[in-house]
């Protein structure tokens, strides 16, 4: 078995993150994002907006309908937070949804992906103030929602979801044609922090 890629501690950018503890090439697969697997109308049923936010992002859309709850269930992969600058990006591949390098990263920083969050009818100031980023990045945009962009009239509301999204337009490999997958363990679920 391969030794871990990263370890989680204490982050600036919220809660607990995800440190590397060496160097990573491009291109790594670092983990599978994994937890309990239910419909988008038990995920909102779960998760209330107003009373609970910050549980939102622990929630992953993998399609119409599968949501991964990594709040229940979940692994290492929740602990990798958000950045409006990231290093890393999110794949999903068979109904699995991965954590991948897109760049270098040197040893001891912080893994972090674009969590794509994404809701209907939320301003960008009231996403600043439910979905706040930190991340520090001379890129942030402030929020952890996608940028607000408008739409043509021809084109349908999206679902008021706010969960994160894979990066769209990827071509995605065949995993047997992939570079070694380097997964960490699965560990028990802790309370969401981020």
């Amino acid at each position: 078995m391969s030794e871990p890629l990263f370890r989680i501690r204490r982050s600036t950018i919220h809660g607990l993150g995800a440190f590397a503890v060496r160097r990573i090439r491009k291109g790594v697969r670092v983990i599978e994002y994994a937890g309990d697997r239910i419909t988008p109308k038990e995920a909102d049923a779960r998760y209330d907006d107003d009373q609970n936010p910050l549980g939102r992002v622990l929630l992953f859309t993998v399609d119409r309908r599968t949501v991964i709850d990594a709040g229940r269930g979940g692994n290492a992969a929740r602990f990798i937070n958000h950045s409006c600058d990231p290093n890393c990006e999110s794949l999903i591949e068979d109904g699995r949804v991965f954590i991948e390098t897109i760049r270098e990263i040197a040893l001891g920083e912080e893994l972090t992906y674009d969590y794509h969050l994404q809701r209907e009818g939320i301003s960008l100031s009231g996403a600043r103030r439910l979905y706040p980023c930190h991340c520090g990045s001379k890129k942030c945009r402030g929020t952890l929602m996608d940028p607000v962009k408008k739409r043509r009239r021809s084109e349908p509301a999206r679902a008021d979801r706010s969960r994160s999204q894979p990066r769209r337009g990827r071509r995605l490999v065949p995993a047997k044609s992939r570079r070694k997958d380097l997964s960490e363990k699965s560990r028990a679920p802790s309370p969401p922090l981020g």
